[in-house]
Order: C-alpha cells, then structure tokens, then sequence
C-alpha cells in the first residue's frame, strides 16, 4: 500500500505556475501534492487584478489549448473583457480581462479541490532531498497547519517530515528569501503578511545553483468611496465580452468599468522631492526591477521631459472596496506615498487602504535548465515561474503547465514536450529563459516572436489544441468539437472559393465600401481578400453562409486576407524547423574544436544546447562560431 507520504510528483507553490503544474500532472494520472504556505492564497493574484493583455494572452489562450486551467478561471471571475489593438493586423490583437481577484482565488481552490489524485498540503518546505543527482524528497514543517506542533510532532513523529517522491516542481514566486520594502523600513516577507522561504532558498543553493536577486513592486490600493471618478475618463470593457477561453459559451458576472487619470507636476516634484527616502535610489535595493514596468519613481527619473503618466484606477472586484492604482507602483514611505496619492486629480481626498511596496527575491539564472524546464543539475527537478526570472501571472502560468506536463512524461518514460518557437509563445518563453537567460524580470512581448502573424491568439487551438488532446489534457469531447471548427473552417474556404457572384449582385456593397468596382464575376474568396470587405459583406451577397459561427467566420476572414504573408512565414519557420533538426548529441564535448574562442566553449557548455538552432541563439555565439560547430558536429554523427 503506498503511504500518505509518497508522491509521484510534488509542487512547491500554489500561485499561478504551481496550480498548472500540479493540474497537469494529476490529469495525467501522476499521485501529486501541492504544497502552499497558506490555503488562503490559493491562485492569489499579488499584483494586478488582470489576466492577459499584449502578447500575454497569447499565452493564457496557448495554456487552454493544451488543457490548463488560467482562461476557463479568468472567465469565471472576470469582470470586465477587453479585445486591444483590434484596429491593427491580427497578429497583435489581445484580450485583457478585469478579473475579481477573491472570485479568482476561491475558483481556483475549488479546481484544485476537486480534482482527483491532487492534495493540498499546508507546509513549509525546508529542504529539497538529492541523491545520487536525483530527487527522492522533501522535508517540511508545518506552518498555519491546522494541527498543532505537538499534533503534528504526534502524526509524524518529530517536528520535520520527510516526503517521499520522483519529481519536484519549484514555483515559490517571490517567496525565495523575499524581502519587502516600504521607504528606508524593510522586513522579509514572500508577500505583504506572508512569510519568505529562506531554508528553501539555502537548499537551492547548497545544490550548486547559481542565484541571482530580482526586484517588483506593487501600487497603493485605494479606498473606493473616497475617489472621484466623475472627473475621470470612463473605460469600459467590449459588449458581448469576448471569453479567454475556448470552452466558455457565457460571460455571466456583472461587468464594471475602470477610469484613467494622470499624474501631474506637483505629483512629480513630490517624488523628486524624496527620493532620498526610497529604497530604489538610495542604494537599499540591489535586486534588479522590471525594466518595462517601472516604479513611477523609475518613470519620473527616466523621462522628465513628461509632463505626465496615465494611471488606470482597476477595481479589485464585485464586492471589494478597493481600486488598483495601476502605473504608480512605488516603495516611498507611506506619508510619501499618501501625499503623491493626493496630489493627482480625483484623488484629493482618497484614503489608501494598503501602501505600495518593493519586494526583493531571489530567482535561479534560467541558463540551468533544459528546455522542458528540468534541472540540469539534478534530476527530476523542475522550475517554474518567477523563479526563473520572469514577471507576469501568464509567464508563470506557462511555465507550470509545461514544467507539469514534462514532470509527467519523465516518470512515464515519455519522450518530453518542447514547444518550438514557430509553434507557440510559450515556445519563444522557455527558449529565450533556457537559451539567452535573464538579467531582469522577463515579460513576453509580440516583438520577442520572430513568426507572431502564424502564431496569433485567435489560432491557438487551430495550432495545440490537438497536442494537449495527445497528451490527455483535452477531453474527447472538447477534441471533438474542435474537430468540428476546424471542419467547418475548411468547408467554408472551399464555398467562399467556388463561389462567384455576378457584377449586379456585388457592386452595390462594393460601392457602400467605397470600393472600385467588378467588371466581371468574381468569386468570394477575392473579394474577401480586398482590404474593405469583410465576412459579413460577402454574407450578405451569398446568405447561404450566415449559419457558421462567428469563431469560424473570423477564421475564415483572418486566412484569407492574410494567406500570403502567412504562407511566406509558414515558408520560414520551415527553415528554421530544419535547423533545430540538426541535433547535437549528449554530452558533445566542445573544448578542442579548432577555432572556438574560450569564451563560446564556456557559453556553449552552460546552456548544452540541444541543436543548432539552439547553439546560434545564444548571446554571443558567432555564425561563424556555428558553421565550426556544424562541421564538427556532422563528423562525429557520421563516426556514429
């Protein structure tokens, strides 16, 4: 009989890394527990109330595909939806969400509770166990257990227990050795009112990893009733609100608006006025910050020429009294932060119900991991999250989900899940963590996807949701419904491409489009490829195909007008898929191939890349440098 405390995979950290690694594994039919500092904080959203937005989204889409669980719970608790950037070409368009951060929480516990196979454990982990290079446990102690120490001591027979298992999954957030800052006054905390991992943190060490410290912060939370919003600019979300998730049919909360104000020049010299006050330029912080999401004291050192910064005011939920001043993250000391506060229009009067403050943290350089997010170092280790460098709820997210699911593949003797980067964002993700590393907090941007037109949120099913079925994430319902969208995409191309109306028929919407005339028949596949014509209009010429979904539709639209550039893509990531086939054998020995300086070795022989491809994207790493490295890498193939 397997005792209670054997596992076959365990997860430390129950944010949003930890909730998809453990998930996954227990869908995948591994004996999992998931270990959290406290029940309460279960899927706890730290800084802002929102999932998604730029490039982010692609991500959280990507994780529903394969079967995680952040898009349906984002719908659950969202509370105002978002399609941005929608005047632009699709490969940029993103969903934000609004989310009620309890309603976020308590939905996230439950599918975490119900799921079969999965246990909630309340305890703190003290040490990782290694043996021979590979995991064979943890130590804990409990911490707000719900048994006493002595009851504890009872259970377990001493004050530290040992759990027994083949893989561990480390998603702590800002938990390792975090340490808060609020002006000159510091104290370790993972979060505000949480206790920090430190003996976690030692035992990182004590294993050979080479850490590093990071820095974020957060904005002072406001207290509702005391903001005037009346001379704030409204910004309401999209009516119907568009679901992050594919298998949401219904948005049911009630949605609320946010409202944006600005900083001003009193709001400016009050910062300049004290920064000799904050822990960020008075020399206390040393962790490095996110570079793209600045402390407004950051903003206001960086770019004096403005005049002022937007701040979006976001509610914390339907039955929260409190709003998230988002674009003024700050750790000034709390009388420094209330008069900054007041001095910006509609917030004269305010009354701050929590302060802003920085969180220091430490994570494990990236370049340590393979590819699946294992440790090199020792086996049956995983990583994921801010742990490894990267700041946002969809970053961690993707990482738990990918780090879960290779946690599982392993112990199953599977061969492992590496999304390429033509193949997905969370490809681009891991490769640019496992290949170039990280200095500061890493956030995805569209920019960082070299083929973000194939790569699209609104193809992300088109493009995973058939891996995640493979994998037994996707349930055969859900597979075959997305059998029958995918169906119907390709029926509808056929129809649109065999059918043609005739000049009379189409000519006067072309003339409502403003749109040059057809002299001649013309089928609907060209005409939905002008740039003014939509679906709707080549529907409204041939009503025999109103009776597909709008989902379909937009397919339809996005295929069509964009085949080309599509095309030619698809033609280069073809190239670059060629490339990451040149595989580079285990344990290649890289010292000794004439012409690599000393320093590509040593850059070579951190990251271990497994390809070429792989090799040529690592900082500092010449095409010359590869064409040597091909050269030798062909000789020993054919040895073999």
């Amino acid at each position: 009989m397997k005792s209670s405390s054997d596992y076959d995979i365990i997860v430390i950290g129950a944010g949003h890394a930890g909730c998809e690694a453990a998930l996954a594994a227990a869908r995948m039919g591994l004996s999992t527990a998931i270990f959290t500092m406290s029940l309460d904080t279960i899927g706890q959203m730290s800084c802002n109330p929102a999932i998604g937005g730029l490039a982010k989204s692609h991500l959280v889409k990507e994780i529903d595909a394969l079967g995680g669980e952040m898009a349906k719970i984002t719908d659950m608790a969202g509370i105002q939806f978002k399609t941005l950037n929608k005047s632009k070409g699709p490969a940029v368009w993103a969903t934000r969400v609004q989310a009620d951060r309890a309603l976020y929480r308590k939905h996230m516990r439950e599918a975490l509770e119900a799921q079969d196979g999965l246990d909630i454990k309340q305890e703190s982990i003290e040490e990782i166990l290694v043996e021979g290079g590979r995991v064979r446990g943890l130590k804990t102690t409990p911490l707000k257990s719900p048994l006493t120490k002595r009851e504890f001591r009872e259970v377990y027979g001493s004050d530290l227990h040992i759990y027994n298992t083949k893989a561990v999954i480390v998603a702590t957030g800002t938990f390792l050795n975090g340490l808060i800052h609020i002006g000159l006054e510091n104290f370790p905390a993972g979060r505000i009112g949480e206790p920090p991992s430190i003996n976690l943190s030692k035992s990182l060490h004590s294993l050979g990893f080479r850490i590093g410290r990071l820095k974020t912060g957060t904005p002072p939370r406001l207290y509702a009733k005391s903001i005037d919003f009346s001379v704030m600019e409204i910004q309401k979300g999209d009516v119907p609100p568009p679901p992050m998730s594919l298998f949401t049919k219904e948005i049911t909360n009630p949605q609320l608006p946010c409202f944006m104000t600005y900083t001003n020049a009193l709001t400016h010299k009050t910062i300049l006025d004290n920064l000799d006050h904050s822990p960020l330029y008075s020399g206390v912080i040393k962790g490095i910050g996110p570079r793209y999401c600045p402390s407004i004291e950051d903003k206001i050192v960086r770019f004096k020429e403005k005049t002022r910064h937007q701040i979006f005011l976001e509610p914390e939920g339907l039955d929260s009294d409190e709003y998230y001043a988002n674009g003024i993250s700050t750790s000034l000391p709390r009388e420094v932060q209330t008069k900054m506060v007041q001095s910006i229009k509609g917030l004269e009067g305010v009354k701050i119900n929590k302060y802003g403050y920085a969180i220091e943290y430490d994570f494990v350089y990236p370049t340590q991991l393979k590819p699946t997010l294992e440790t090199k170092i020792v086996e049956g280790l995983f990583l994921a999250g801010q742990i490894n460098g990267t700041s946002g709820y969809e970053e961690a997210a993707a990482q738990g989900l990918i780090a879960g699911i290779n946690a599982s593949l392993k112990l199953k003797k599977k061969a492992p899940f590496v999304l390429g980067r033509q193949e997905a964002y969370i490809g681009v993700l891991i490769d640019d963590l496992v290949t170039k590393g990280t200095q500061e907090p890493y956030r995805m941007f569209t920019s960082r996807a070299e083929y973000r037109l194939l790569l699209r949120q609104d193809n992300a099913d088109l493009r995973l949701l058939e891996k995640g079925h493979e994998l037994g994430l996707i349930n055969e319902q859900q597979y075959n419904s997305f059998l029958n969208k995918k169906a119907a995409i390709e029926s509808e191309i056929r129809r649109i491409k065999s059918t043609r109306v005739k000049p009379h028929v189409i000519n006067p919407i072309l003339d409502k489009l403003g749109g040059s005339p057809v002299k001649e028949d013309a089928s609907l596949y060209q005409l939905l490829k002008r740039p003014e014509v939509r679906y709707a209009d080549i529907a409204e010429a041939t009503p025999s195909g109103n009776g597909i979904s709008q989902d379909v539709k937009e397919q339809v639209e996005i295929q069509t007008k964009y085949t080309g550039y599509i095309q030619r893509q698809a033609e280069q990531a073809d190239k670059f898929r060629k490339f990451e086939e040149k595989i580079i054998p285990d344990g290649f020995v890289y010292k000794g191939i004439n012409g690599l300086s000393k320093e590509i070795v040593e850059k070579l022989e951190e990251v271990r890349p497994l390809s070429l491809g792989q090799a040529g994207r690592i900082p500092g790493v010449t095409p010359a440098a590869i064409s040597l490295l091909m050269i030798a890498v062909t000789r020993i193939t054919k040895r073999s």
